[in-house]
């Protein structure tokens, strides 16, 4: 299949725009907010917790267990043809967040240590999850 189209890009706008930057050194970095420190991702205007739009932003080690995870059969978009089957994870990290990612590895499991990372070679970073030695 040569005759694909791009794939579609993420929207970046003044909000999202520290985690894409962070993303492109490899760096998982999420909103932290200002006034009583709740950890968010997505980026989000305000605190769910407190309301405050006040806000500062923190790198997470990327590391945690898998809450949840699919194998996708079928493409959302032509450009992701090449690349089916692949297999997506729902990650609870360890500072009490969830992030999704597409794994590397063998068959996940629910609760499997992971380690996450950022491929950058491509025209979006991506988040790639893999399985981490328990220590």
């Amino acid at each position: 299949m040569t005759d694909l189209p791009a794939k579609p890009q993420p929207p970046r706008n003044a909000l999202s725009e520290p985690y894409w930057e962070a993303a492109a050194r490899g760096e998982l970095m999420v909103q932290a907010c200002a006034s009583c420190g709740k950890l968010r991702h997505y980026p989000r205007l305000i605190c769910d917790r407190c309301h405050d739009d006040a806000v500062s932003w923190t790198a997470l080690s990327a590391r945690g267990v898998i809450h949840s995870w699919t194998v996708a059969h079928h493409a959302f978009h032509p450009a992701f043809i090449p690349e089916l089957p692949y297999t997506i994870v729902t990650v609870d990290l360890e500072e009490g967040l969830r992030a999704l990612g597409r794994w590397i590895g063998e068959t996940p499991f629910i609760g499997q240590p992971a380690q996450g990372r950022f491929e950058t070679d491509g025209p979006v970073p991506e988040l790639i999850f893999e399985p981490r030695a328990e220590t």
